[in-house]
């Protein structure tokens, strides 16, 4: 059984006031799991979707950071690119975004390198995947603080620690590899033969015909670089295949944020910190303004994701909004990543 601290936090706090929990919770968990902690910290995080108005502010995460400085432990915020086009789809763009939305306290490190194409695999040897692609600044840190903003998702059901260290840690490819479970191809007709794409592939399975790019699928790997760095939209990622594995088999879409969790979080001493404010019914990536759909609940702090997931679960739960995607949870835990069995240590 894993211990879960908490920290209530009612709706009509201020990020203030969000901020000093957080610091509490944090520092309790430390003392009470006597936890060592690495000299260098990164820490994990969300720095919303333009147009997103109920993600995590800065002001939220003082607190952690105090605690950081005032052991000496240096840290910067960490993020990782996206598939989708917007505002987070490259490392210029993101770091512009974090910037315009207050994330200045710390430096800021997209972890995946300028166009998501930075990655390491990790070996894991289970169900969906042999190796999972991990952004390597995040798989190259030997402590992470995971700071997860709990909430509903559109396909996984709800978003927390595990979809943290899942999509959240995965470098573009390994989000294409979850997401569609097919490799890019060309589409001719918009294809310039300008050879950016050749120049991003790390395996040397594109290269220029005719004019015109070509990708060897024997030698592809997926990891999506051609796909964020062609400026011609030349390169598609989508299929009836992978749009039919999105919309139709969510159980092996949750199946797969297990894995990459498993991938992310294994032989780490990671530190979680799940966010159960602002809970609303979709991700804070959606470039829109959304409505809270329960009150504030409070902060969580575990060093066992799968349990803090589960906490947030069962007490949004109990303030009426069930969530869906509670296999993943359970799929988590077969695999490894933690358990679901959890005792509360409230600091109320």
């Amino acid at each position: 059984m894993a211990r879960v601290y908490f920290k209530r936090v009612c709706s009509g706090a201020s990020d203030q006031e969000i901020s000093q929990a957080a610091g509490e919770v944090l520092e309790a968990l430390i003392t009470g799991e006597n936890m060592p902690l690495a000299s260098r910290i990164p820490m994990k995080l969300h720095f919303g979707e333009k147009g997103n108005l109920t993600y995590l502010k800065p002001a939220c995460y003082d607190g952690v950071i105090s605690f950081l400085e005032a052991r000496g432990i240096q840290s910067e915020f960490c993020e990782t690119s996206v598939l989708y086009g917007g505002e987070r789809f490259s490392r210029e763009k993101h770091m512009r975004l974090a910037a315009s939305h207050g994330f200045t306290r710390l430096p800021v490190v997209i972890a995946d390198g300028s166009h998501g194409e930075d990655a390491v695999a990790v070996p894991v040897n289970l169900h969906h995947f042999r190796t999972c692609a991990i952004a390597r600044k995040l798989a190259e840190a030997e402590q992470v603080l995971v700071c997860s903003h709990f909430k509903g998702h559109a396909l996984a059901g709800f978003g927390g620690a595990i979809k943290q260290l899942s999509m959240g840690f995965a470098a573009k490819g390994g989000k294409l590899a979850m997401h569609m479970s097919v490799k890019p191809s060309i589409r001719r007709w918009f294809c310039k033969g300008c050879g950016a794409c050749v120049s991003r592939c790390q395996n040397g399975a594109i290269t220029i015909r005719h004019g015109t790019a070509y990708i060897d699928h024997r030698s592809c790997i997926g990891c999506g670089a051609c796909f964020s760095i062609c400026r011609h939209h030349g390169v598609s990622i989508f299929t009836w295949r992978g749009i039919c594995n999105i919309f139709f088999r969510r159980n092996v879409f949750r199946e797969k944020l297990a894995e990459y969790a498993y991938a992310s979080s294994r032989g780490k001493r990671h530190i979680y910190l799940n966010f159960a404010v602002n809970i609303t019914n979709g991700c804070d990536c959606e470039p829109r303004p959304m409505f809270r759909t329960v009150p504030n609940v409070g902060i969580y702090g575990s060093l066992d994701p799968v349990a803090a997931d589960r906490a947030c679960y069962d007490a949004v739960a109990a303030d009426g909004r069930k969530f869906k995607g509670l296999e993943l949870l359970a799929y988590a835990e077969k695999i490894g990543v933690g358990t679901e069995k959890y005792e509360i240590v409230s600091l109320d």
